[in-house]
């Protein structure tokens, strides 16, 4: 295993390219950084496609009610999970490349399970989503996740956990 600054805030995505370890900033982001490792825990990420992977953008995953492999994808990426949805935790922290920003709806507040991580600085999103974590090893295999809205034939997150447990 990996030395992690802080197991309990990194989490660990195996690919099918390889593991991305994620350094939750739950000082910046509390609600969001605590909502992952609990949907994380309860296994609710383990296959669970990108259903929309945007060249030179990012590619977005997390939708527990109707994103899971081998499943009728159409409604992915409208799902959360069955938690509430989360406030805003907006921060002056830029949406720089691999970095991760919760997925919503227009509405600021409405942020669940679903998140995505930039493939590239996205500043235009500053201010506007909520920034709670960022890839610190593993990135290449993010670069890898097949494009498409949705891809024909999407990559999932084949299990997510907390480096604390494993």
């Amino acid at each position: 295993m990996a030395d992690y600054k802080d197991p309990e805030n990194t989490i660990l995505i195996e690919l099918k390219d390889g593991t991305v370890a994620i350094e939750l900033l739950a000082d910046v982001a509390p609600k969001h950084a605590q909502r992952m490792k609990d949907l994380a825990r309860a296994g609710q990420y383990d296959g669970v496609v990108f259903h929309r992977v945007i060249e030179g953008f990012m590619a977005q995953t997390g939708d527990v009610q109707h994103g899971q492999a081998g499943g009728d994808l159409r409604r992915a990426g409208t799902g959360g999970s069955d938690m509430p949805d989360l406030p805003a935790e907006f921060s002056k922290l830029p949406h720089d490349r691999g970095t991760l920003g919760a997925a919503r709806s227009q509405n600021p507040n409405s942020a669940n399970s679903q998140f995505f991580i930039n493939f590239t600085d996205n500043h235009f999103l500053n201010g506007q989503y909520t920034v709670y974590g960022r890839v610190v090893s593993g990135m290449e295999h993010v670069d890898k996740i097949t494009r498409g809205e949705p891809p024909a034939n999407p990559d999932q997150m084949i299990s997510v956990k907390v480096a604390a447990d494993v």
